[in-house]
């Protein structure tokens, strides 16, 4: 299944956003997060801060997945932003990152939260797709990219 909406609400497609390092990133990140999932952006952006410690979650071809399980939510959540430029994110490949894709788990959602990890890695190494994401025009038309259950294959 390539669909990711029950992950990702339209709202929280982010586009053209700008942030100078890794960071400052993460604390956008915390701040956008926060209202959706009810918990504070500190507390958002000190997990994921403390997540980025262990490893990169800059997995290569200009793309990000930064993650974090935290006490308090009761499902998977997902915000999806488009940098303005990209920024230095110790990718794997050396890479700057232009294309995030934050995930938020429970807890205790341990085969929930690797299970959308897999789902989100497998739709973000298709180059065609990240071509796609990369030049759509609007927030909607990305929400609409990452809602569509397209194969790889597909035109």
């Amino acid at each position: 299944m390539h669909d990711l909406s029950d992950l990702l609400r339209p709202d929280a497609v982010l586009t053209g956003v700008a942030a100078p390092n890794k960071k400052m990133l993460l604390q956008l990140l915390g701040a956008a997060a926060a209202p959706v999932v009810g918990l504070t952006p500190r507390a958002i952006a000190d997990r994921l801060a403390e997540r980025e410690r262990l490893g990169s979650t800059g997995f290569g071809g200009g793309v990000a997945i930064p993650h974090a399980k935290l006490e308090g939510l009761d499902q998977v959540t997902a915000f999806f932003v488009r940098m303005a430029q990209p920024i230095d994110f110790e990718a794997v490949d050396d890479l700057p990152v232009d294309l995030v894709f934050l995930l938020l788990s429970p807890s205790d959602a341990g085969a929930d939260h690797l299970k959308a990890l897999a789902r989100v890695s497998r739709r973000l190494r298709d180059r065609t797709f990240l071509a796609k994401l990369r030049g759509a025009g609007s927030r909607d038309a990305v929400y609409a990219l990452l809602a569509t259950d397209e194969t790889r294959d597909a035109a």
